[in-house]
């Protein structure tokens, strides 16, 4: 048998919030890119927003790819809450899957213990950025028992099998199994086949119906955690993992799914996909929404090509976190782009001219400012041209002055309220 698990008990803990301050003037509704529409389309939340946002597997510390990801939903749930809706924030943790085990087993560590300090490190460096927290914050882990009664939905109703192995009978989902797969990532056959291979997937798993059938659990094996269930000892998938949580917190048809453009296929395919299955009903997400890559060196910016800048290394050197905001910022948020000194140093002196202006008796009028931002915030969350516009009004109020006394305050509360930048 495998190694016994962790309780299922063990929860999450979400991180210290900041206060967000109300901005004068009206609030725009918040429009996105959609990837599976292709399109940008308004968001059209209830009196409560309901976004999902996929976690961390926490087997390294948060790197500035990461930092992008939670920082341009960040913006969204900034905006949200500017426009008078209250957010229901779900965020999972990944403590149980194959990359946490091989670190841990590399480093001669305590998978659990590994896990955990790792999140840890994330919170703080969460809360370092003024990241809102999630509502929920959820972990793997704790999360088996409600995984375990969706396979079993999926089991019973033809959507998932079990392979013809009487050694290890793993559980699979029948990708076809709603009529739509493929919907939100819109690639073709050949794509999928082979970014399933090369992001987790076991397209030449012996005894599956299909190449493209997702683990859904995964029976025991020696020297691995598992755990008890009516389908076994064993351990989720990846995809499920998400799926479960999702649903079961905010419902079918919440208003966004979020997370970096690599999760679009196979992850959130999938996810949505096993929670659409389950349901008989579809869609999954209102909106899938997919941050871009940031780069160094010329490549994707990734833990298992070690090219990392870790948020943790930029606030022991004492860079300000307000800078890294405005660095990630100064690219769109779908855009792949590179991690520079430059580009920090820039978002360096960007933001001690705009303290600089905020600290003056008075300034050129804001309000006009503040509806530039947020058109341009809503937009997509257009940061770059939000950005140049704060520089306007910035370079204007150091070169000519102004006569607003209260315009300097009024900037600095819309830039932190809406951009989470201190000033």
């Amino acid at each position: 048998m495998g190694i016994r698990g962790a309780p299922y008990s063990r929860g999450m803990q979400s991180w210290s919030s900041v206060d967000v301050p109300r901005v004068p003037g009206t609030p725009r509704p918040l429009r996105l890119h959609d990837t599976a529409t292709g399109q940008i389309r308004p968001t059209s939340p209830g009196e409560v927003a309901r976004i999902y946002v996929c976690g961390i597997t926490p087997y390294d510390a948060t790197h500035l790819g990461h930092a992008a990801t939670y920082l341009a939903f960040d913006l969204v749930n900034r905006l949200w809450l500017d426009a008078g809706h209250e957010v229901h924030y779900v965020q999972n943790v990944t403590d149980i899957d194959e990359p946490l085990l091989e670190r841990a087993e590399r480093d001669k560590d305590d998978w659990v213990v590994l896990g955990m300090r790792e999140t840890a490190l994330f919170r703080e460096d969460m809360v370092a950025l003024r990241v809102l927290p999630p509502r929920e914050f959820v972990g793997a882990v704790e999360s088996i028992p409600e995984i375990v009664e969706v396979i079993a939905k999926l089991l019973a109703n033809g959507s998932a099998y079990r392979v013809d192995d009487p050694e290890y009978p793993d559980v699979y989902f029948d990708h076809s199994a709603t009529g739509r797969f493929g919907y939100e990532s819109n690639y073709d056959a050949e794509t999928m086949t082979k970014l399933f291979a090369e992001r987790g997937g076991d397209p030449d798993r012996a005894g599956k119906h299909h190449p493209l059938d997702a683990l859904l659990w995964r029976t025991a094996r020696d020297g691995e955690p598992s755990w008890e269930s009516e389908l076994g000892a064993g351990r989720p998938g990846w995809h499920i993992e998400c799926s479960a949580i999702a649903v079961n917190r905010l419902g079918l048809a919440f208003d966004v799914q979020g997370g970096g453009s690599d999760l679009a296929f196979p992850h959130h395919e999938y996810s949505a996909a096993h929670a659409e299955a389950q349901a008989g009903d579809h869609p999954f997400a209102r909106h899938y929404v997919h941050a871009g890559m940031i780069g160094l060196d010329g490549e994707k910016m990734s833990k298992s090509r070690g090219n990392l800048v870790f948020v943790s290394r930029l606030r022991a050197d004492g860079i300000d976190p307000s800078a890294i905001r405005l660095a990630l910022f100064a690219g769109h948020y779908r855009s792949d782009r590179p991690w520079t000194d430059a580009l920090l140093a820039d978002a360096q002196a960007r933001l001690a001219r705009w303290r600089e202006a905020v600290s003056l008796d008075a300034g050129p009028s804001a309000e006009d400012l503040i509806g530039r931002v947020r058109d341009h915030l809503t937009n997509d969350l257009d940061t770059p041209q939000a950005l140049t516009a704060i520089d306007a009004w910035a370079d204007e109020a150091l070169k000519r002055g102004g006569s607003d006394t209260g315009a300097p305050a009024l900037v600095r509360t819309a830039v932190d309220a809406l951009l989470g930048v201190v000033l």
